[in-house]
């Protein structure tokens, strides 16, 4: 109850409004970059620049930040989203992610431009250093405030235990669905493959993360593509077995954002809630203000702040405006959000059950494969977040990064065993927390960002 009444006051109006209008503010100083650019900014995405300083390719760090935001957010957070919200949730979603894409770009801009690189190539980059090289020395505490909550999103939030928690079900309800084969532990009862997901996925995690930035970029350049484009293949398939129930789902998503109860029969919320479930979830997805994209978008090789602001942009166009609208579009159509006693990844199994020309056990088992390649990259994703605002918070301190790694494994290999509600609300808390700080930065610098 605590940790749900704290969720509710820092997701509350303030924080919502406070992204949007900063969206929506930095959308017309820079005259709806998104909109004008946008083909740019996909050219730029797979062309490297050739004497560019930096620890991977531009390609590399969008994929190890798309690694982090296309997560369990695309499937299960759509889903907890309409469910909770309605149809009209997944409006509000895009439209989140429309402004979104403008934050997105000023912090990759930003990120380029007051990032640090030592002697020996190292780069360190991110809000904190936009903060503290931006705004000026006397933000210096701004910037460790950002780093601190950083840190512990990536360690408690959505690095650890949402992920796991999601792949860890998602094998359960594939493999064992009724409980069959148990095994006591930690003073309850879990299925075995729940116990064999934890121990695998440990393991793999442990050998990704020790190899730091490099690694983490070469396995996410990998999956990424391979996962995005198997996703948007099952669902474009299901829709088109589905296309003529198109129209109606669209017709019902677009009223439901604005008269909820002439959909849902006032069974769901108000406009606000289909409001603040949308933006919320979508923010938790695509991470635009949140100040980690940056991050990544440090280590990109390159010399000029504008291109990577824009490959930075096109990180929330496919996370959200593809991935999200076609995970919802999915369990709108099949009317899968209707269906009483479905929660989180049920409601989007559910949906590709119904909607794919498959039998039941291959559709499942398709999205299984999403989520737990999805759940995977946003693992290896956040730690290195995580890394770079502890090396920020303890001036480059080699041992507390590899206590910092391997915490992180541990808290993989226990994430199975914790509750799903008090999960997903404790990463909403640390995402919020750390947003305030970077959004008082993109605001400040925001007359930087015009000028570049």
């Amino acid at each position: 109850k605590i940790i749900t009444a704290i969720d509710n006051a820092v997701w509350g109006l303030p924080l919502i409004c406070l992204i949007m209008a900063t969206g929506i503010f930095l959308t017309a100083r820079l005259g709806l970059v998104q909109i004008r650019h946008l083909g740019k900014a996909f050219k730029f995405m797979f062309k490297d620049e050739e004497d560019g300083s930096g620890e991977v390719t531009s390609f590399g760090a969008l994929c190890t930040a798309l690694s982090a935001t296309i997560g369990t957010g695309n499937i299960t957070g759509v889903a907890t989203a309409i469910a909770l919200g309605g149809p009209g949730a997944l409006f509000w979603m895009v439209i989140a992610a429309f402004f979104g894409m403008a934050t997105k770009y000023a912090e990759g801009l930003l990120a380029i431009k007051y990032r640090t690189i030592d002697e020996d190539g190292h780069v360190l980059g991110g809000p904190f250093y936009y903060i503290e090289n931006g705004m000026g020395k006397k933000w210096t505490w701004l910037a460790k405030i950002f780093a601190f909550f950083g840190a512990g999103v990536g360690l408690f939030g959505i690095g650890t235990f949402t992920q796991v928690n999601s792949i860890a079900s998602a094998v359960k309800n594939f493999f064992d669905p009724d409980m069959a084969h148990t095994v006591s532990l930690f003073g309850g009862n879990y299925s075995w493959a729940t116990v064999v997901a934890g121990v695998i996925l440990t393991l793999c995690v442990g050998l990704v993360v020790l190899g730091g930035i490099q690694r983490i970029a070469k396995v996410s350049e990998v999956i990424v593509p391979f996962m995005a484009i198997l996703y948007f293949v099952v669902v474009i398939i299901l829709i088109l077995c589905n296309i003529t129930a198109l129209p109606a789902a669209i017709k019902t998503i677009v009223i439901a954002a604005f008269t909820p109860k002439a959909v849902t029969g006032g069974a769901v919320g108000s406009m606000l809630v289909a409001m603040q479930k949308g933006v919320a979830r979508g923010i938790f997805s695509n991470e635009a203000g949140l100040g980690s994209a940056p991050i990544a978008a440090a280590a990109a090789q390159t010399n000029e702040p504008v291109r990577q602001g824009l490959v930075s942009m096109t990180g929330t166009f496919i996370d959200t405006i593809v991935i999200c609208t076609l995970t919802g579009l999915s369990i709108v159509l099949t009317g899968a959000w209707k269906v009483p006693g479905l929660e989180g990844v049920q409601v989007t199994t559910y949906a590709f059950q119904k909607g794919l020309p498959f039998p039941n056990e291959f559709a499942a088992f398709v999205l299984m494969l999403c989520l737990v390649f999805f759940a995977f990259t946003t693992i290896l994703g956040w730690d290195y977040y995580g890394e770079r605002c502890l090396e920020y918070l303890f001036n480059r301190n080699k041992a507390a990064v590899t206590t910092y790694r391997w915490l992180y494994i541990i808290c993989v290999f226990i994430g199975p065993y914790m509750t799903v509600a008090a999960v997903w609300n404790i990463a909403d808390i640390f995402n919020a927390l750390m947003a305030f700080p970077n959004l008082i930065a993109l605001l400040a610098l925001s007359g930087v960002v015009v000028k570049e």
